[in-house]
């Protein structure tokens, strides 16, 4: 997921209209408390309260279905990756995967450039959001009708992209303003959101595509997501009116040209954490484990086919691995808010036993059983560590803007990451297989990789224990 920058709403009741990437994120917030202000408490006579409240619960309800239905159908591409593997137009194509590395990678490589767009453009968000959502529903549509490798990775894969990006920030920009103390269980529900229709959506994607074949599917997915999410968009509301936070806006820009020097959250993002040492620790180490992340949900129904497990377990593993990220996201995002355990150990927990997981279970696995334990623990494990984008913010940089900046740049890193995944994954496989050899040879690199990736995650992780890069922490 991906979220927005925002300026300190409680202090400063100054509200920017972005989801920052990915995210992914922000604990700056609780310096508002400098400001004698109270978290549980109404900012205004006439606005709902944060981090509690109907209106608070409404809003993260309605994007956590947004992010379950239109997040879940690109992190379920492994299914449709096995089918398009067994057609015969597509059988040796060795770049089907780009279809899903490109769905998913531009929402996170697009933060750096929608978060800002979406900020000037606060007026418009709301018809940011229909355009987006517009996009993600005729990409799949018209994928329906593609006959060619380039078509479907347009449509499928680069539109839908594009769609869900624009639509995904301005509504955590609206979660942003009513979460802001809780922030962190609140993005860890936003991350666990996709792997909830997870466990659903690979089992019925693989049902249909078995009945159906793949035009009827992608239509009837199409006409799905537009049901249950086009009359929840109407319901998409933020806390502060827009009329009231272009009024803020103007307020705090006299403000700051008749006091200049005044601290605090400011209009303008304070780029001074890219000189902290701590953020290219965290930048290092997101885009590692970006790049190693995404092979597992990519290959593993096409790995127990080859085992001749059959493409119903394969989707099965898929719908195992996201309960386990509901599981996995929600509990090192609440973790992270309560601050008993530091950012750096939770990172360096999240990648190691992710290594561990792939190195062993995955690449030595030939029974459904260990696949369903490899699956339960990367899926546990490596996905909790999106949920701490919003603190590993936090921790580079007390200012609120420059945190979410920093947040819309580890989505950027885990983008890269996404992108090159299904390149470099099509030049890893080869054609041989070899049931009792190591990752069934045709996906031994792939597995050696991606547990190389999360061990060098983990390794940068650690550089932050040492003492000249941890004495740049802002807040543990």
């Amino acid at each position: 997921m991906a979220l927005e920058d925002h300026n300190d709403i409680v202090a400063l009741e100054t509200v920017t209209s972005r989801n920052q990437t990915v995210a992914e994120q922000s604990e700056s917030f609780e310096d508002d408390n400098d400001n004698g202000h109270d978290h549980g408490q109404d900012a205004g006579p006439d606005l709902p309260p944060i981090d509690r409240g109907r209106a608070a619960w409404r809003m993260l309800f309605s994007a956590f279905i947004f992010e379950s239905l239109l997040w879940g159908f690109p992190l379920s591409f492994g299914v449709f990756q096995n089918y398009y593997s067994r057609i015969p137009r597509f059988a040796n194509q060795p770049y089907v995967s780009i279809i899903g590395t490109a769905a998913t990678g531009i929402t996170y490589l697009g933060a750096p450039l929608i978060i800002p767009l979406v900020k000037r453009l606060g007026r418009y968000r709301m018809v940011i959001i229909w355009v987006g959502w517009s996009m993600c529903i005729v990409g799949v549509l018209a994928s329906s009708f593609a006959e060619t490798l380039p078509a479907i990775i347009f449509t499928q894969g680069v539109m839908y992209g594009v769609g869900f990006a624009l639509f995904e920030y301005p509504i955590i920009g609206m979660v942003n303003e009513f979460w802001v103390a809780r922030r962190g269980m609140a993005y860890g529900i936003l991350c666990a959101s996709s792997g909830v229709s997870g466990v659903v959506m690979p089992v019925a994607l693989e049902a249909l595509l078995k009945r159906y074949g793949l035009s009827t599917t992608l239509r009837a997915v199409a006409i799905g997501i537009a049901i249950l999410t086009g009359p929840l968009i109407p319901l998409l509301k933020g806390r502060i009116p827009l009329s009231q936070q272009q009024q803020q806006q103007q307020q705090q820009q006299q403000q700051q040209q008749e006091q200049p020097t005044t601290p605090g959250p400011t209009q303008h993002t304070d780029w001074g954490f890219l000189r902290v040492p701590l953020f290219w620790i965290y930048a290092v180490s997101n885009l590692l484990q970006g790049l190693g992340y995404f092979f597992p949900s990519l290959y593993l129904p096409s790995y127990a086919t080859t085992l001749g497990m059959g493409a119903r377990r394969g989707a099965l593993l898929l719908a195992l691995m996201s309960v386990a990220q509901v599981l996995g996201q929600f509990s090192f995002g609440y973790i992270s808010d309560r601050r008993r355990f530091s950012v750096n150990t939770l990172m360096v927990t999240s990648t190691l036993v992710s290594a561990a997981a792939v190195l062993t279970l995955w690449g030595l696995a030939r029974t459904f059983g260990l696949l369903c334990l490899f699956a339960l623990l990367y899926g546990f494990f490596g996905a909790g560590y999106t949920a701490m984008w919003a603190r590993m913010g936090t921790t580079v940089t007390a200012d609120t803007t420059a945190a979410f900046a920093a947040f819309g740049l580890f989505n950027f890193g885990k983008g890269l990451g996404n992108v090159f995944a299904g390149p470099i994954g099509a030049n890893l496989l080869v054609d041989s297989v070899g049931d009792s050899d190591y990752g069934a040879t045709k996906y031994k690199a792939v597995v050696l990789f991606t547990g190389s990736c999360m061990l060098a995650s983990g390794a940068s992780a650690l550089t932050a224990y040492l003492k000249p890069f941890k004495a740049t922490a802002v807040r543990e």
